[in-house]
């Protein structure tokens, strides 16, 4: 009966962490303390190669140390951040939030998954697992909903800090519910085959590389999920100076943050009837030539037109992203899932780190819109190489 109480505190976990209405003036508290759009960009290629480095090496440490511990890490480190936001006034210091970002994402990407599945496979409910999951992902919509539309509130009444402080109270909330867990038994299985030698990484490295090689299809579907997931990273980044630039007022700010996140959960439920409905090659490339035409129409338009654009590249991100998703997973072992899992992670944000380099450059340079003219572009070519490579191995 005990495990079972880490479903609630999973629960806790999940909401308190969505529950940050900083994130909804992000942007502008971090221009207001000196931080210029290419400085945010190099803040983030930052993020991207500390999780490039720090992905593999931390679900290892939670299988080997115990899931609760890299919880707690992450949770931790997510409480010092806001704790440097609150005073920071100069780039180093927003870097290191960024790192303590990275570290805190690396430890919980695969911890919180996998404590989930074993505290209900020890209650003999592993069947259980899309359904709990299900209910956390929606937890988490409803908090960052909330936090969006509360933060604009806030912001506007009572100051962009005001929004840190209350950010800094959930992430020790969160940090208290990851502090009560329980670590799971492992199961028979683990428990006999865990002799302490280390695991042979190189050996599942070079095994998931194979998988990529030899799967038909699967490194198109790739290209094109990280290409659009690296794209999609900046509208997250910089929506907020889109919108202050087309004379959006702070007020409508949250209303507008909440509808980017909503926009793609149609999107999300409906991706396997659209499977079936079309051929996932065609699928594919509608998904990727609408998010670079999004993209393009941000760039030349801007204001309400752009807005819309931009609502219509969030929508199928939506779909693309368990389209993709279950394209990989059905197609690779299951011993080599999460280093399979990893290195679309790892590609994702190596892939970043070019299109933020020419993101950043352009956006100082000549404006935010021509930025998102070149991750348009980006996109482009990624979907033509799709459209031409799939002609011989078609997913």
């Amino acid at each position: 009966m005990e495990i079972q109480s880490n479903i609630w505190k999973l629960y806790g976990i999940r909401f308190f962490s969505g529950l940050i209405p900083a994130y909804v003036i992000e942007r502008l508290y971090w221009e207001q303390h000196g931080m210029s759009v290419q400085m945010v960009v190099y803040t983030e290629i930052l993020f991207a190669v500390s999780i490039v480095l720090l992905e593999l090496p931390s679900g290892i440490a939670a299988d080997r140390w115990g899931r609760k511990r890299l919880l707690v890490l992450s949770a931790t480190l997510f409480c010092f951040e806001f704790l440097i936001l609150l005073v920071a006034d100069q780039f180093w210091h927003f870097a290191l939030v960024v790192l303590l970002a990275a570290v805190a994402h690396a430890a919980s990407s695969g911890a919180a998954s996998a404590l989930l599945y074993d505290s209900l496979l020890q209650e003999g409910r592993a069947g259980a697992y899309e359904r709990i999951a299900g209910r956390m992902q929606a937890l988490d919509i409803g908090a960052v909903m909330l936090a969006a539309l509360s933060g604009s509130w806030m912001a506007t009444h009572l100051g962009l800090a005001f929004n840190y402080q209350v950010s800094l109270i959930s992430a020790g909330a969160a940090l208290g519910f990851a502090l009560l867990l329980r670590e799971p038994r492992p199961s028979p299985q683990a428990a006999d085959s865990d002799d302490g030698a280390a695991p042979p990484m190189r050996a599942y490295v070079g095994s998931a590389l194979r998988i990529l090689r030899s799967t038909p299809g699967l490194p198109l579907v790739l290209m094109c999920w990280m290409t659009v997931g690296a794209a999609v990273t900046y509208i997250d980044e910089f929506w907020q100076l889109y919108l202050d630039q087309a004379g959006i007022a702070i007020s409508w700010f949250g209303l507008y943050s909440a509808a980017l996140f909503l926009i793609r959960l149609p999107g999300s439920l409906l991706a396997h009837r659209l499977k079936r409905m079309l051929r996932f090659r065609t699928l594919l490339m509608a998904i990727a030539l609408t998010a670079s035409a999004g993209l393009i129409v941000m760039s030349a338009t801007g204001g309400y037109v752009g807005l819309a654009a931009m609502l219509a590249v969030c929508a199928v991100a939506g779909v693309l992203e368990p389209l993709a998703g279950g394209y990989l997973q059905h197609r690779i072992d299951s011993e080599l899932r999460a280093t399979v899992g990893s290195f679309q992670s790892l590609g994702e944000h190596a892939l970043g780190i070019v299109a933020g380099l020419g993101f950043g450059l352009l956006a100082d340079r000549f404006g935010l819109l021509s930025g998102y003219g070149f991750l348009g572009a980006l996109v482009a070519l990624a979907a033509v190489c799709v459209a031409v490579a799939s002609r011989d191995a078609a997913p």
